[in-house]
């Protein structure tokens, strides 16, 4: 057998993954991708005897199954051929692998660096000098923005190659922040420790990663979580959705100096998250997520006080939107703007907001399904412009999905169980996955332990990874006026990105 199928949030021994030759590794995750309904949820590498092991790990959205396989690879074998090359979608695992490992293709078709990560194979090669694309002529232009920027934003760098107003080229260079996340989730040893990294992978989905790595090590503890436990937790996860995107929605308004629905959006988030607040302490949900339990059980009180909040932000949500989306001076601004079409999005392999927006159908609560979402019937939304005014229409839309979600789930709130066996302790000699669908899309959280049950090795892939390649698609011929409504539309994660 060339490559093993499990489930999201399934753990198997490391020794039942196939271990194939390079180039069949190649051309077999290769001809999976040749079927729609399957996207690479993570191709990457860690150290392993005297070499690279590397686990690609290919999901059938339609099969709700993931399929592994790996390579075993000399860091002195020379160049290898790339799936990027085959694939566009990975181009950037590719990237990763060589900026950490030293690897070398023969036709990737540019293997810059990703990162600039801490721990890079090649010192030399520093932000500093950062291989831009460049086009030489006479009528066009550079613009750089960035990596400093006002307000609150992370940094980045954009360089622009202009043809007076129209952006011609768009390169993204990140690489800015870094905190050795998957060190750090290696090298700390308490699950306590360890959950408090992963909720500060990347601020505003702090239960999304949080939920991934939880997810993952009770999988790996062989520990079932009780009914209330997944109540809490999807219910926050929706929440956290519902409470960004409103955020988002003000964002949009911002940019396009649309100040009433800037204010009345921003207005409409508070009450959000100051309900977690009330709940956990944390308005950001830090601390709520835990490994086997939680400090912060949901109760009855707070299902009232969630259903009068809903009750009365729901109505003045869809007033403001709306009343924004009947006004020419904002669909001026939002529609055709900032397009990635379908066959852009399928190429890069894109997740989340984006895939949706552009028409492919992926979304992890649907094709992988965790907590709650096992047993409530999950339709995704779905535009088809690829534009601006489909990121926003799709956010207010999952808005409302979310709140009738957790409305659903509120009438039903299960009794807290007696007793709960805390988590044991990992297993040995382990390979285990996590997909969780968070409010930018999907999150993929892999671990591999060794032979006494320690982590051997921590993988995270936010969905901000794959769709940064988008938001450079997205403003080609557009006026570089438009560049921060189109940015905003994706709202991707700089240190999400960076680790």
């Amino acid at each position: 057998m060339n490559r093993i199928s499990i489930s999201n949030n399934q753990t198997i021994p490391l020794r039942d993954i196939p271990v194939l030759d390079y180039d069949d590794f190649l051309e077999m995750n290769i001809k999976m991708l040749e079927r729609a309904e399957s996207h690479c949820v993570n191709y990457y590498g860690f150290r392993w005897k005297h070499g690279i092991k590397l686990i690609c790990c290919i999901a059938h959205d339609r099969e709700h199954s993931i399929h592994l396989s790996s390579a075993e690879i000399s860091t002195h074998g020379g160049a290898l051929p790339s799936f990027t090359a085959r694939n566009l979608a990975f181009q950037g695992f590719e990237r990763e692998l060589a900026e950490n490992f030293g690897l070398s293709y023969t036709d990737h078709p540019w293997l810059k660096p990703l990162r600039y990560a801490f721990n890079r194979t090649d010192r030399s090669k520093t932000i500093a000098n950062h291989p831009f694309y460049r086009i030489d002529s006479e009528e066009l232009h550079e613009v750089g923005v960035g990596p400093i920027h006002a307000g609150i934003i992370e940094p980045g760098h954009f360089r622009f190659i202009c043809n007076g107003e129209q952006i011609l080229h768009l390169d993204i260079q990140l690489g800015y922040q870094h905190r050795g996340i998957e060190s750090l989730l290696v090298s700390r040893k308490k699950p306590l420790e360890r959950v408090t990294i992963a909720e500060s992978i990347a601020g505003d989905t702090v239960v999304g990663h949080s939920l991934a790595f939880v997810n993952l090590w009770e999988s790996l503890c062989g520990f079932d979580p009780p009914e209330e436990l997944q109540l809490s937790r999807t219910l926050a996860l929706e929440l956290e959705r519902m409470a960004i995107h409103t955020g988002d929605l003000s964002a949009i308004c911002t940019d396009i100096a649309y100040q009433l629905g800037s204010a009345v959006f921003g207005r409409l988030r508070t009450p959000l998250i100051n309900f977690m607040q009330e709940w956990c302490g944390n308005r950001l949900a830090k601390g709520l997520i835990r490994v086997g339990g939680s400090h912060f059980p949901f109760n009855g009180s707070l299902a009232q006080r969630l259903g009068h909040l809903l009750d009365a932000y729901e109505p003045a949500l869809t007033e403001m939107f709306d009343e924004m989306k009947s006004l020419p001076t904002v669909l001026a601004r939002l529609e055709k703007t900032g397009v990635v079409t379908r066959e852009q999005a399928a190429s890069i392999g894109a997740v989340g907001m984006v895939a949706r927006t552009s028409g492919i159908d992926r979304d992890i609560r649907e094709s992988h399904p965790f907590g709650l979402f096992r047993r409530t019937v999950h339709q995704p939304i779905i535009k088809h412009h690829g534009d601006v005014y489909s990121r926003t229409q799709l956010r207010k839309e999952e808005i409302a999905q979310s709140a009738r979600y957790a409305r659903e789930w509120l009438r039903n709130i299960p009794v807290p169980a007696t007793r709960t066996d805390a988590p044991g302790r990992p297993a040995a000699g382990a390979f285990a996955i996590s997909l969780v669908e968070g409010w930018r899309g999907e999150i993929c959280h892999c671990a591999v332990t060794d032979d006494a049950g320690e982590l051997l090795h921590y993988k995270v892939k936010d969905p901000s990874f794959h769709n940064w390649l988008a938001v450079a698609l997205a403003v080609r011929n557009n006026e570089i006026s438009d560049f921060p409504i189109c940015n905003k539309s994706f709202n991707l994660s700089y240190c999400g990105h960076d680790l």
